[in-house]
């Protein structure tokens, strides 16, 4: 009763910056975060603060996730790629909403503790692959959404390759050192179009992998 009035809180703290739709609101209600973090924070769970992960990642402060999986436009879809997965809390929230996610985490140690989490928390239908996420995972393409989880000064032509017809990519596109805008790219016809969105802070994309 407790977690579930901690996350209940989280919930209006976040739309009293951004409103929720009823879809992403019930996926917050239903994913403990603190079981996301690092036990030495886990008394600041479920304040809108981004927290120190280990091998210099961070988890997203819960407002980002909330805007991060927002602006996806989820409902009702199939498959998605997250890349990067961190702590795996993004993907928690995801899989309440998509019916498949998949999540590329390029340091070992990292996803081995996420795909624990994700046990524990009896969330079956998150499939992690550990590799360079910028290479996204071609055996399950085409995906109708894609996001990144980490800023990246472009978006590969393999990832692209990779989102379905009519699908939305999300990234923040870091355009100056530091900068990182959140942009959501659309594939319609085979052409890609582009809309930013708004500034935002992430930790840099980072090529290969780290075991």
């Amino acid at each position: 009763m407790l977690k579930r009035k901690r996350r209940e809180h989280l919930v209006t703290s976040i739309e009293a910056q951004f409103p929720l739709h009823n879809h992403v609101k019930a996926a917050f209600l239903a994913i403990d975060r603190e079981a996301f973090v690092p036990s030495e924070f886990g008394h600041l769970a479920y304040q809108l603060d981004a927290l120190p992960l280990g091998a210099s990642q961070w988890i997203s402060s819960p407002l980002t996730v909330a805007k991060m999986t927002q602006h996806l436009e989820l409902k009702g879809i199939d498959k998605v790629l997250e890349i990067g997965c961190g702590s795996g809390y993004q993907a928690a929230i995801l899989s309440r909403i998509a019916r498949r996610v998949f999540t590329v985490e390029r340091i070992d140690r990292l996803l081995k503790e996420a795909k624990r989490r994700f046990a524990e928390q009896g969330l079956t239908n998150i499939i992690t692959r550990f590799d360079d996420g910028q290479r996204g995972w071609k055996q399950y393409a085409p995906f109708e959404r894609i996001l990144f989880s980490a800023a990246t000064p472009s978006i590969p032509d393999a990832i692209f390759d990779q989102l379905a017809e009519g699908g939305i990519l999300l990234a923040p596109i870091e355009e100056v050192p530091g900068h990182h805008i959140i942009t959501r790219f659309y594939k319609k016809g085979g052409q890609i179009t582009t809309e930013t969105i708004e500034s935002c802070r992430f930790v840099p994309i980072v090529d290969g992998t780290e075991k």
